[in-house]
């Protein structure tokens, strides 16, 4: 018994036939869509000018803006970092006025919020 299966893209903007699945990241977020030739073609033309002034991103900026994966922990805003702080120290929880919070203190706050 034989069988083929066949893969048939789908282009994500007009329900036509895709061509290829195109990658792409803004603002900390990757994303992927398939596209047919000449919309893949106005998604490059439409980023050329910025990507054209853009710096590509190392590996290492890339794992900090980010924060780390697979049972790290994540970076935090300083806008929730604060936030943190100023609800241990209610609390009267041990907190560092700068650095690392505690992952105890962080899991209580976020079991009271």
């Amino acid at each position: 018994m034989a069988k083929q299966i066949q893969e048939i893209l789908i282009d994500d903007l007009d329900g036509g036939e895709a061509d290829e699945t195109v990658t792409f990241a803004i603002d900390g977020s990757s994303y992927e869509i398939d596209l047919s030739n000449p919309n893949a073609k106005k998604l490059r033309d439409a980023l050329a000018p910025f990507v054209q002034h853009a710096r590509r991103e190392s590996a290492s900026t890339a794992r900090g803006a980010r924060g780390r994966t697979r049972g790290g922990t994540r970076t935090m805003s300083r806008e929730k970092s604060t936030a943190i702080r100023k609800w241990a120290k209610a609390h009267g929880l041990p907190v560092s006025e700068r650095g690392r919070i505690a992952a105890t203190v962080v899991e209580k706050y976020e079991a009271s919020h």
